[in-house]
């Protein structure tokens, strides 16, 4: 089981940060980490997940910043046109008549 730390609470903000489990949501715990965490909290992440599962998030993430993408992206040498989140997003629908 990995616990995240006490100190990374301001990162989890919007949960019950006691009932966080790292093992049981790694996919959510990785993109708050990468796009929130300082040094100690991406050093704790990089030593309690494997790479690849690092790259995974940050490959198929839709809700990393773009800087956040940009920086891992570079980091781990990713094709960033396979990156998700640094995609053009979908074209707005749009309403009324065009030719």
């Amino acid at each position: 089981m990995i616990k995240v730390p006490k100190e990374f609470k301001t990162y989890f903000w919007d949960i019950d940060f006691d009932k966080l489990e790292a093992s049981k949501h790694p996919k959510f715990v990785i993109k708050r980490v990468l796009d929130h965490g300082d040094t100690d909290a991406i050093r704790w992440l990089q030593r309690n997940f494997d790479d690849k599962d690092i790259i995974n998030v940050v490959m198929t993430s839709r809700d990393i910043s773009r800087i956040s993408a940009n920086f891992w992206a570079d980091y781990y040498n990713l094709n960033k046109s396979n990156v998700v989140c640094l995609q053009k997003p979908y074209s707005p629908i749009r309403f009324g008549l065009y030719n």
